[in-house]
């Protein structure tokens, strides 16, 4: 599954907000009990999409391991009808009894069944919900139609079911829908007949290999698809049928990451087609459903010829994530969901590779750097987890969807692919695959494969970043002779934190950069001597792979500073400027010696390094600088970057991707840090241009201009927002002009916003970024915080399974102890499902904001000083 995040105009103010939980007492188990196990589900459905309702007749193939007269499985939402089961010749009624809090059903017999095999005839009736999960409503203002979501715990709400990722089994599928529907499952349609009544047609595919629960898929409606091919296998692009013209990128997207993967892995794609589905209605990014991949709209959907570079990217990155899943994840599965990280990591890693190589002009290594600083940062504040850890309720499992399953799971394996070699790690990933296909999994599993084909120790490097949370920082001292002493403790972001009691030791590779290739060298103590090889420069973290933080000495950190242009490729130049960050923030350095850097870096020709510089600015402004301070940085800001924007102005129109997108940086950074009224008026008139036609700006620039101008935007502009919102077809322009709205710092027009949100006029998948765009600004913060205060009814309604904790996590932009008390006394009385931890992610999140501004506003005012006294 693709998480959906909003994609703000700063890195920080992604960072700050990305969830990372702290580890919370254990719950009561729910696991099944292993004495029963799955062998084959026969489903027919029925769904009745204006009473949203289903009727169900379930044949369950199982064996059972040992006698019993009692079965136990999962359901939930779900009134049996009637329940039998036979065992050699003999049919038994079977009663049902409840667990509502476990979502457990159990079928009680009279008589004891044999072990061997027994089948379970079910009939029952369900809902199809509107709460995003389970079999569910996705609503048009045209339509109804009937989807699903079942990772992680829900497909029990479609029907009884073994709903655990261990207990794979095969699927034959029937749905009976209306003559005019068609529907979408797993695997291929064999036959489409009329009946059993007048009015339907009953529509069934092939048989699925041996899969989990959570991956089985159906969909019903009038869905139409645009189509491909790739090494044999169909593939289509399936939407409404007022948007399925939109799909064709998804498409080539799709053709050329399915050819990569069939090489990378060595092994072909596993199913007889591929379908991708764009559900008007959806909470993730995306649903990796085996040989049916479904897509929130925005994720899938663009038109090419107004759709900005940012969109095109997120397009292709969730298609070959979700299709990555299709071998890792769904042929072979993690076995319980403590290794979710096995699945969502890997293709987190993996989704970038065909990317890049599809469209190497679209830098994606430097997207892979910036997306490493902001799990490093996230993963170095005192509330954080290891990477496996406890799940065993539905509660428990759903939090396990954050930025440390993600993003450490993925920079994790990106950092032992370097150190053994792409090969060679693919080589491991093939062994792993080829192992355990359709069956299930542990991390033991995946680094014992790497370690037998690489003969280098990944099993303990991997144990150490699995099972150890946070970040090591690793100190150097100067070189001497070929070496260099280093010492390796926990990382923190406060400077405030205590090292845990019990020292942290990790098995590290570490990558000097050399006068060849980078040399990598192992560290597995807590300090160790380490021989470099011969460089130019001192730099310990070649190719930016490390997960990890570096300290060095005095003279070499300057070094490397007044290099950083020259000797240090653009990822390089993004991890050293994050790591200079986040050396600030934990006490190890001034603000001022950040900004003397971000200075150096202004006219860097890579978008992404200087989007890194302007999210720490941004930062800076948001979480360090008093309300005088704001306006000297926003001085220093236009002085700074006002010529690089001027000289990018000045190149000719048919200029390269990479300068439009630099373009938009500079411009962004002048409009919302440097406050400059030429380009706010600017932007103004963009989004005028934008709003009378979508086609008559560059691409690039639309998020930017539109953010801008709706900041200092007035009521007619909210007005024209709203109404292109609501009018236009296509997911990119009517998300880019809806959230828009959030961005007003006119508080009665912000207040209008979230009245909006929380309408019911905003599908509930949209309606909680109101708030969390709100939140992230110093300036519509306060107004947002009031709102959901005073109307905490109308926004709690709004919050789905997943979104309750993104709601909960943003109020951490606060930095007094005042608004602190307030944000933990508020929701400890308002509790929000599923988001304790993340109530915990705010409350440090603050407390480090209180720390880092006592520490380093004075060293702001003064240096901010001498800068306009220089400058005069």
């Amino acid at each position: 599954m693709h998480r959906r995040v909003i994609k703000l105009d700063f890195s920080f103010l992604c960072v700050a907000m990305l969830a990372i939980f702290a580890c919370v007492p254990s719950a009561r188990a729910q696991h099944l009990p292993k004495n029963v196990v799955p062998v084959h589900y026969s489903l027919t459905l029925a769904p009745d999409l204006k009473a949203a309702t289903v009727t169900g007749d379930e044949t369950l193939d199982v064996s059972l391991q040992q006698p019993t007269d009692a079965i136990t499985l999962n359901a939930a939402e779900i009134t049996f009808l009637q329940a039998t089961i036979t065992a050699q010749g003999s049919t038994q009624a079977a009663s049902v009894t409840l667990d509502a809090a476990k979502e457990q059903a159990t079928f009680h017999l009279a008589h004891a069944l044999p072990a061997g095999s027994a089948s379970i005839h079910i009939l029952y009736t369900g809902i199809l919900n509107s709460e995003l999960r389970g079999f569910y409503l996705s609503k048009t203002a045209r339509r109804n139609y009937a989807v699903t979501q079942f990772e992680p715990t829900d497909a029990r709400r479609a029907f009884p079911s073994f709903d655990e990722p261990e207990f794979k089994a095969t699927y034959s599928t029937h749905l009976i829908v209306d003559t005019g529907d068609t529907a979408i499952s797993n695997t291929n349609i064999v036959h489409d007949v009329p009946g059993p009544v007048a009015g339907k047609h009953t529509i069934t595919f092939a048989t699925t290999p041996k899969m989990s629960t959570y991956l089985v898929a159906f969909l019903v409606g009038d869905f139409q698809c645009v189509s491909g091919e790739s090494d044999g296998v169909p593939i289509r692009a399936c939407a409404t049928p007022d948007k399925v013209q939109m799909g064709r990128f998804a498409v080539q997207a799709a053709e050329f990451v399915l050819h990569y993967y069939d090489h990378y892995f060595g092994i072909k794609y596993p199913m007889p087609k591929l379908d991708m589905i764009a559900i008007p209605d959806f909470e993730a990014g995306a649903m990796e459903n085996f040989g049916a991949i479904t897509y929130r709209e925005t994720d899938f959907l663009i038109d090419e010829k107004t759709a900005p570079l940012a969109a095109k990217k997120r397009v292709a990155i969730v298609v070959a994530h979700e299709m990555a899943h299709q071998w890792f994840g769904d042929m072979v599965t993690m076995q319980w969901w403590d290794n979710l990280w096995l699945n969502e990591g890997f293709a987190t890693w993996m989704e970038s590779k065909p990317v890049a190589a599809w469209h190497p002009e679209w830098k994606q290594p430097q997207d892979d750097a910036l997306d490493l600083d902001s799990i490093l940062n996230l993963d170095a504040g005192r509330v954080t987890r290891t990477i496996r850890a406890q799940a065993d309720t539905p509660a428990q499992i759903n939090e396990m969807f954050d930025g440390i399953t993600y993003q450490k799971g993925g920079a994790v394996l990106a950092m032992v692919e370097n150190y053994l070699g792409e090969e060679t790690f693919r080589r491991g990933v093939h062994k792993y695959l080829l192992a355990h296909m359709y069956g299930n999994a542990t991390a033991e599993d995946f680094w014992n494969a790497q370690t037998a084909v690489s003969h280098k120790p990944v099993n303990k490097i991997m144990q150490s970043f699995v099972a150890l949370p946070g970040v090591p920082l690793l100190r150097f001292t100067a070189p001497v002779q070929g070496t260099t002493q280093v010492k390796q403790q926990r990382f923190f972001l406060s400077s405030g934190a205590q090292q845990p009691a019990q020292a942290q030791l990790w098995t590290i590779p570490v990558c000097f950069q050399s006068s060849r290739k980078p040399k990598c060298k192992l560290l597995d103590a807590a300090q160790q001597t380490l021989r470099i090889p011969a460089a130019n420069l001192f730099f310990a973290d070649a190719g930016d792979k490390g997960y990890y933080r570096t300290l060095y000495a005095p003279a070499d950190n300057q070094a490397i500073t007044d290099n950083i242009e020259t000797a240090l490729t653009p990822v390089e130049r993004i991890g050293f400027a994050g790591n200079a960050w986040a050396l600030m923030r934990s006490g190890h350095s001034s603000v001022a010696d950040y900004m003397n850097l971000a200075a150096r870096l202004k006219d860097d020709s890579n978008a992404a390094v200087v989007l890194n510089v302007a999210g720490a600015l941004q930062a800076v402004g948001d979480r360090i600088a008093s309300s005088d301070d704001r306006a000297r940085l926003a001085a220093w800001v236009r002085a700074q970057f006002g010529p690089a924007y001027a000289r990018q102005q000045a190149l000719p129109p048919a200029d390269s991707q990479e300068q439009r997108q630099l373009r938009a940086t500079l411009f962004t950074v002048l409009g919302i840090l440097g406050h400059d009224p030429q380009i706010i008026a600017e932007a103004q008139s963009l989004t005028q241009r934008y709003i009378h036609d979508p086609a008559s700006i560059d691409p690039s620039m639309v998020r930017p201009a539109i953010a801008l101008a709706a900041a200092n935007g007035d009521a007619k502009l909210f007005a024209q927002l709203l109404a292109l919102s609501q009018s236009s077809g296509n997911p990119e322009v009517q998300t880019t002009a809806l959230f828009a709205l959030a961005r007003f710092h006119n508080p009665a027009l912000l207040r209008r916003a979230l009245d909006y949100a929380t309408s019911g006029k905003v599908r509930n998948q949209d309606a909680v970024f109101f708030f969390v765009i709100a939140l992230q600004d110093r300036d519509t913060r306060p107004v947002a915080w009031q709102y959901i205060q005073d109307h905490w009814d109308k926004v709690h309604a709004e919050l789905t399974t997943m979104m309750g904790a993104r709601l909960v996590t943003s109020t951490g932009g606060f930095c007094t102890e005042q608004k602190r008390a307030e944000v933990q006394g508020f929701f400890a009385s308002h509790p929000v499902m599923a988001a304790e931890r993340a109530g915990h992610i705010a409350s440090d999140s603050i407390e480090e904001c209180v720390q880092l501004r006592a520490a380093q506003q004075p060293n702001l005012h003064a240096w901010l000083v001498q800068q306009a006294a220089a400058a005069q």
